[in-house]
């Protein structure tokens, strides 16, 4: 496929759009049998991923790589379609309109809510409604399409499976793990820390005195984890790069800690934390039992990829493709 060149990109300093030339964004990108597809509908199909790329504003070569890599993808995507499309049309199958008018309604109340908010959008885009419904229908064969041909009644054999498992070990190892509950209090952002200190040594008197862990944590710790009692859950020592997967000073404390015990206050400048280590497992390969459908999964998804890649590449050989 052809790529983009690079004289047609350009970091738009306010949207971070596709900077080209007036008479180029309506001009033809690629020709699919008889379909056109323009640059301008292009640059529409990869308005969500251009959006993304804003955290690269202040790196205008690295912006510019990912842009071609965002549109190429884009432009392909909509050359699949245009096939798949095709295919509908000249291999004889019959979509009843009511179907499509089903499908439309549903995703005006699911995306709009309602009509008077639809139309409204449509006019902000310049578009209307025969056209919004002439996408839906053409997205609508395409998702089928590629349902009715790429087999949902895939079986992954045990054999396989196996054989997967043994190939990768290296992906299912893991470093030594604590089973990690801690309570988080924040420190003021200014003023004395004094106050904090005082209630994380009377939360361990508390905890030692029979209170439970949990209890506490749900009464006095920030954060998502406090709602749910402290839990981290299984927190291993390192990642797959090999970095600390906790800040220093928690690390050094959690992975000291024998099973039940409870930590002193661990402060930092901007916070003190408690911990609970409830359990811990020392470095490990997971077993194929516990990782049987993680792989199952990812070898579903890897030969539906697969016959997908060869179905279109069968439509590209028997359908004409032009990209300029």
């Amino acid at each position: 496929m052809k790529a983009f060149r690079t004289i047609f990109l350009a970091v738009a300093v306010s949207g971070f759009g596709v900077a080209m030339p007036a008479e180029l964004a309506n001009g033809i990108h690629a020709l699919v049998h008889d379909s056109i597809i323009t640059y301008q509908e292009v640059e529409k199909n990869s308005a969500a991923a251009i959006e993304q790329l804003r955290q690269y504003a202040n790196q205008p070569r690295v912006y510019n790589q990912k842009l071609t890599e965002v549109l190429n993808d884009s432009l392909e995507s909509l050359v699949e379609r245009q096939l798949i499309l095709h295919e509908f049309a000249t291999a004889g199958y019959v979509l009843p309109e009511t179907v499509i008018d089903e499908y439309v309604e549903e995703r005006i109340r699911g995306q709009f809510r309602d009509r008077v908010t639809f139309t409204k959008s449509l006019q902000e885009e310049g578009s209307n409604y025969e056209r919004f419904r002439q996408e839906m229908r053409d997205r609508f064969i395409e998702s089928q399409m590629r349902i009715k041909n790429i087999s949902s009644e895939i079986i992954i054999s045990p054999h396989k499976i196996e054989s997967y498992y043994l190939a990768h070990t290296n992906d299912y190892k893991m470093d030594d793990e604590v089973k990690l509950r801690m309570i988080v209090l924040n420190k003021p952002v200014a003023g004395d820390a004094a106050p904090v200190r005082k209630l994380a040594e009377e939360i361990i008197r508390k905890i030692k005195e029979g209170a439970a862990f949990a209890e506490m944590a749900g009464v006095y710790s920030a954060g998502r984890q406090g709602r749910e009692g402290g839990d981290w859950g299984w927190v291993q020592k390192f990642d797959r790069d090999g970095a600390l997967v906790l800040r220093k000073e928690l690390a050094e404390v959690a992975f000291s800690l024998k099973p039940g015990e409870l930590s002193g206050v661990i402060e930092t400048p901007e916070v003190i934390y408690l911990m609970l280590v409830e359990d811990r497992r020392s470095a490990h390969v997971k077993a194929l039992s516990e990782v049987r459908g993680e792989i199952e999964k990812n070898m579903l998804t890897q030969e539906r990829e697969r016959i997908q890649k060869q179905w279109i590449e069968r439509l590209k050989q028997k359908t004409f493709i032009r990209y300029f």
